[in-house]
């Protein structure tokens, strides 16, 4: 049997159907992320359907203990602690207290902010002192959404603090289709690249690279 063909694209009118028969942002989480957008920020944040996916799969996986690396204005965030329910835990990481500032407003709004765990400072201090502090192996899912020289060293740090069958979540890995143009030689393009090739090469997981947002990978530990 022939192999169908994936769409290369999807047009505006297709884009507007998935959304009519599949979109369940709450309002809450709209408002946080239209001003987000509103203050030209936009591109710092997943896009709904990223974020409605990886609530589904953190309720897959049946997660409690999860880590977030790139808050930002905590959207993501707020998506995956209601997925998690009432006894769920986010580490989450992050470098800037003027934006998380606002995350938390938000977090407390929604009713969430105690499934939260802001951490504040280098977010590759904070996961090794996880490891030193014998949670290896102890958390369920990871989404990696920050800078992108750090990718791999996140990974690596995630991977480890991951119990067998976690899941790790990593934004941003098409980077604008730059990833696929030799044309972009730049040191962040480099970076996704060889990202992106050191998880081709893993085989401590499974693998799936979607066409979601800016590229949504999703790696999960055997």
């Amino acid at each position: 049997m022939a192999e169908e063909a994936e769409p290369a694209t999807i047009d505006a009118h297709l884009r507007s159907y998935i959304d009519a028969i599949s979109d369940r942002e709450p309002a809450h989480l709209a408002a946080n992320r239209s001003e987000t957008e509103a203050s030209g920020a936009g591109h710092l944040q997943i896009s709904p359907r990223q974020g409605q996916l990886m609530a589904l799969l953190v309720k897959l996986i049946e997660a409690r203990r999860g880590i977030e690396i790139g808050v930002y204005a905590g959207y993501s965030t707020m998506w995956l602690a209601e997925a998690m329910g009432p006894s769920g835990q986010i580490l989450a990481c992050d470098r800037d207290p003027d934006i998380t500032e606002r995350a938390y407003i938000d977090w407390a709004a929604a009713g969430i902010a105690e499934r939260i765990n802001l951490r504040l400072g280098d977010a590759l201090a904070t996961l090794d002192a996880e490891v030193t502090a014998g949670m290896t192996a102890a958390y369920d899912f990871a989404h990696i959404d920050a800078d992108k020289s750090c990718y791999i060293e996140y990974y690596e740090r995630c991977l480890e603090l991951l119990r067998p069958g976690g899941l790790i979540m990593v934004d941003n890995t098409l980077w604008y289709a730059r990833v696929a143009d030799p044309a972009f030689d730049d040191e962040q393009t480099r970076a996704i690249r060889f990202f992106n090739r050191h998880l081709a090469d893993d085989e401590r997981i499974d693998l799936s690279v979607l066409l979601l947002g800016d590229g949504l990978t999703l790696a999960r530990k055997r």
